[in-house]
């Protein structure tokens, strides 16, 4: 079985040499880059499995990056990891409205994030096939096409936001909590990333525009997908 491979993007050559030297010793192939053109060039030779993007990278930045790859067939599906000194939950909601997959502010612990690396790729591993498409309320979800529209316009989605509006709309009226919706979309640490489950409603409900208050917040459990006909 091949290495899982990470590539990871920072300019800042200390953290850069640590997180290299971590992710060797747990096996991983890793490459690395210190600027957004070389960390574009290096997705197009050889996809990587999953990013470790910096946000605040020499030209193009983080959020560019993340833009392109996800507008990319080649790497829309890669997972990316974002860095940041900042540590406020609007640059979050940015970074994961431009497809981040999961956030972390500097400083951070070197064994927490290589769990969430871990996390990330376990979730990409253990997406099954399927055909299935899920219409209701002038929503169609294409799971197989990772495609999602609105009354025929189609929306930009990362694929955490993808997971959890599949897994909301296929039951209709289900509350679902927050540790079962970090474990269908993520599968990280529910008592670490409880918090960020919000964020991506947050994001989520943003794009949905008109139909946001299909998703309903039911207090001190989770969330719900509520159409209007149920």
């Amino acid at each position: 079985m091949s290495k899982p491979r990470v590539l990871i993007v920072e300019d800042e050559i200390p953290i850069l040499d640590a997180l290299l030297y971590n992710l060797q010793k747990e096996n991983f192939d890793v490459a690395t880059a210190t600027d957004g053109r070389e960390a574009l060039r290096k997705c197009q030779s050889q996809v990587p499995d999953i990013v470790i993007l910096d946000l605040m990278i020499p030209p193009p930045d983080g959020l560019q990056v993340c833009r392109e790859l996800r507008s990319d067939p080649r790497t829309k599906n890669v997972r990316i990891l974002m860095l940041t000194a900042k540590d406020h939950e609007t640059d979050e909601i940015v970074g994961f409205n431009m497809g981040a997959d999961d956030y972390v502010a500097k400083p951070f612990r070197m064994r927490p994030l290589i769990e969430r690396v871990k996390a990330l790729l376990r979730r990409a591993g253990s997406e099954e096939p399927s055909g299935d498409i899920t219409v209701i309320d002038g929503i169609t979800i294409d799971r197989k096409n990772h495609m999602v529209t609105v009354d025929e316009n189609e929306l930009i989605l990362t694929p955490t936001e993808f997971r959890l509006l599949w897994t909301l709309a296929r039951q209709p009226g289900r509350t679902f909590s927050r540790n079962e919706l970090l474990d269908c979309s993520r599968g990280e640490d529910a008592n670490s990333m409880e918090r960020t489950i919000d964020v991506h409603v947050r994001a989520l409900r943003k794009k949905l525009s008109a139909r946001a208050e299909l998703i309903e917040t039911i207090r001190g459990i989770g969330y719900r997908f509520k159409p209007d006909r149920i």
